[in-house]
């Protein structure tokens, strides 16, 4: 298994796919030789099958499972070089919308947070519909404070992009990146290395738990309701998708249904 987890790691290094993929990948992989190795299928796609249908049974999600079938398929076309095609169809993922926080609530979460380098990264979040990784790896030089834009590069895909800067962060901004060199990290740790998403995460957490608010907000619902009420104040979609980063309109278009003032002026018949 060793062997074959190292070639694995090896060539997803040379398709230089993210840390992230990486991980993933070599986990669900390792999953796949065990499971395998202990039920004694020796039938590929009967052990693909009962693998996925076992990640299934104990009620994994579909991107779970989506993810591990990359996975395998990965395995067998790009490290073991098997010509026989995997026949398996993706599991069909659920449709939920995302979980949106009005512009009031927003703002109690950043007035909540009382460390200051964390209450402009919410702030950011929000403002320019960054990920929680895409904030932590924020330079110097990748903002343009002047202009308001922000350049996020490498982000989902290896894709740059350019998104928005509020002019109220200016001086906040201006502030932060005060006696930093260009390719420093925006918002540093104490030991001047980048901060971890997680503890970015855990203090957004903390912040909504104080207001109370009573939805299941994550960092990322900062983003749904960055391309929301862009949406809502009337920017076009093609736009947001720019803005987004999302390679597909299809994705975008999910907002529109959060937003759809349409539906929302249909008064209930009660």
């Amino acid at each position: 298994m060793e062997n074959i987890l190292d070639k694995t790691k090896r060539v997803l290094k040379l398709r230089n796919y993210s840390p992230k993929t990486c991980k993933a990948y070599l986990l669900y992989i390792k999953e796949y030789i065990k499971f395998s190795k202990e039920k004694g299928i020796k039938d590929k796609q009967k052990a693909i099958e009962n693998f996925l249908l076992d990640k299934h049974n104990r009620k994994q999600s579909p991107q779970t499972v989506n993810l591990a079938l990359n996975a395998v398929k990965f395995l067998y076309a790009e490290v073991l070089k098997d010509p026989q095609k995997i026949n398996l169809r993706f599991a069909k993922r659920s449709k939920k919308l995302p979980i949106v926080l009005s512009r009031a609530e927003i703002g109690n979460i950043i007035d909540a947070t009382l460390n200051a380098k964390y209450r402009l990264m919410i702030a950011l979040g929000y403002a320019c519909g960054l990920r929680v990784s895409e904030v932590v790896k924020l330079k110097v030089q990748d903002l343009d404070i002047d202009e308001l834009v922000v350049h996020i590069k490498g982000a989902k895909g290896k894709k740059d992009r350019i998104s928005v800067l509020p002019k109220k962060l200016q001086n906040d901004l201006y502030h932060i990146i005060a006696g930093k060199k260009q390719g420093d990290y925006v918002f540093a740790s104490n030991r001047g290395g980048k901060l971890t998403t997680t503890s970015l995460q855990k203090m957004f957490r903390k912040s909504l738990a104080k207001t109370k608010i009573n939805k299941p907000a994550t960092f990322h619902s900062l983003r749904h309701s960055f391309a929301t009420h862009l949406l809502e104040n009337g920017t076009d979609v093609r736009y947001v998708q720019e803005l987004l980063g999302h390679s597909n309109i299809r994705t975008t278009q999910i907002y529109t249904q959060v937003t759809n003032p349409k539906l929302k002026n249909i008064k209930s018949p009660l």
